[in-house]
C-alpha cells in the first residue's frame, strides 16, 4: 500500500479513501479497514463483493466532482445481495493531506509483529515471497547476496554473517524463522533465540530426528526446557508430506499467521502446535503496508 501512494503521488494522482468507521455483527473486514483508490487503481480492501463494487464507484464519482466527505451505513443483507448478516459504515473522503496518509501507514507497519527469516535458499525464497502477503514486519537475512534473488515488496533484507544483533535486538514478542544452509548456524541462532524467552515463534526446518539432537544440545548449554518445548521442529507440519518449497511455503506461512497475528486467546497457546488451521478465524489482518 505504501508503495503505491508514493508512486500516485509522483505521478500527480488524486487519491481517496474506504474506511470502515463502524462495524456491527458478521461483517468482511474489521472497524479501521480501509483502501485507497485513484480513478484507474485500486489497494487495499474493505471487503469485496457488492459492499465493495459501490463504494468504489460512489469514490470514483466523489474524485470526478470534486465533492465532499460522505458516510454510507450499509446493512450487509439482500438489498445488497450480501447475507454476512452485520452492517457497515463506510466514510468516502478525498485524501488531502498525502504526507500524513503516509505517515499513517509507516506508523502502522512499524507497529506490526517482526518476523526474522534466516535463510535464502530455495525455501527460504518461497517463504519471503509468501510472508511477504503477511502484514508482518519480515526482516530476511542472508550471508550470501546471491541467493535472494528478487526481494518482495516491503521485506527488509540484510546481507550479513552478522546474525547475533539482529536476534538480540528483535523486540519481545516478536518470531525467528531458521532455515540456514548449515545445522551448525541453525543451532545458533535457534539457541540464541530460544534463550530470549519472549518471543513469540521460534521455528526451524528439520525433521523430528534434527529436533531430538538440538533439543540435547540445547539442554547441555542450560536453556531450560520449557523455553526447548517451544520450539517449532518440524515446521508447517499439518500432515501433508510434500516437501516442494511452495508447499511447505504455504503451511508455514498458515502456521505463522496464526500464532504471529492471534488476537485472542484461543490461538496464543505457548506451544504452537496447539494451533490449529481452524483458529485462523481468530487473526486479524492490519492494512498491507507494501
Amino acid at each position: 500500500m505504501l508503495a503505491d501512494v508514493l508512486r500516485w503521488r509522483r505521478e500527480g494522482q488524486e487519491m481517496v479513501r474506504l474506511t470502515v468507521i463502524r462495524a456491527r455483527g458478521s461483517t468482511p473486514r474489521e472497524e479501521g479497514a480501509f483502501m485507497l483508490l485513484t480513478q484507474t487503481e485500486q489497494t487495499g480492501t474493505i471487503g469485496g463483493g457488492r459492499l465493495e463494487w459501490d463504494c468504489m464507484a460512489e469514490g470514483r464519482a466523489l474524485l470526478a466532482s470534486g465533492g465532499e466527505t460522505v458516510e454510507r451505513h450499509i446493512p450487509l443483507g439482500p438489498a445488497i445481495n450480501q447475507c454476512c448478516g452485520g452492517a457497515v459504515t463506510v466514510r468516502i473522503e478525498r485524501v488531502g493531506v498525502p504526507e500524513a496518509l503516509e505517515a499513517e501507514i509507516r506508523a502502522e507497519w512499524e507497529r506490526l509483529p517482526q518476523l526474522l527469516l534466516f535463510g535464502a535458499g530455495h525455501v527460504g525464497r518461497a517463504l519471503a515471497r509468501s510472508l511477504a502477503l503477511l502484514p508482518l514486519r519480515l526482516v530476511w537475512v542472508d550471508a550470501r547476496e546471491e541467493e535472494f534473488g528478487t526481494v518482495p515488496p516491503g521485506v527488509e533484507a540484510h546481507v550479513t554473517e552478522q546474525w547475533e544483533p539482529l536476534v538480540q535486538g528483535a523486540p519481545a514478542g516478536a518470531g525467528v524463522l531458521v532455515l540456514t544452509q548449515s545445522h551448525t548456524l541453525d543451532a545458533l541462532i535457534t539457541g540464541a533465540a530460544l534463550e530470549r524467552g519472549d518471543l513469540r515463534y521460534v521455528g526451524m526446518i528439520g525433521s523430528r530426528t534434527k529436533r531430538k539432537r538440538f533439543e540435547s544440545a540445547f539442554r547441555q548449554i542450560d536453556i531450560p526446557q520449557e523455553q526447548i518445548d517451544r520450539l517449532v521442529c518440524p515446521i508447517g507440519d499439518f500432515g501433508v508430506r510434500d516437501k516442494r518449497p511452495e508447499v511447505i511455503a504455504t503451511f508455514v506461512t498458515a502456521e505463522i499467521a496464526a500464532r504471529m497475528l492471534c488476537q485472542t486467546e484461543s490461538c496464543r497457546g505457548d506451544v504452537v502446535s496447539d494451533t490449529s488451521i481452524s483458529d485462523i478465524g481468530d487473526v486479524t489482518f492490519a492494512p498491507i503496508l507494501s
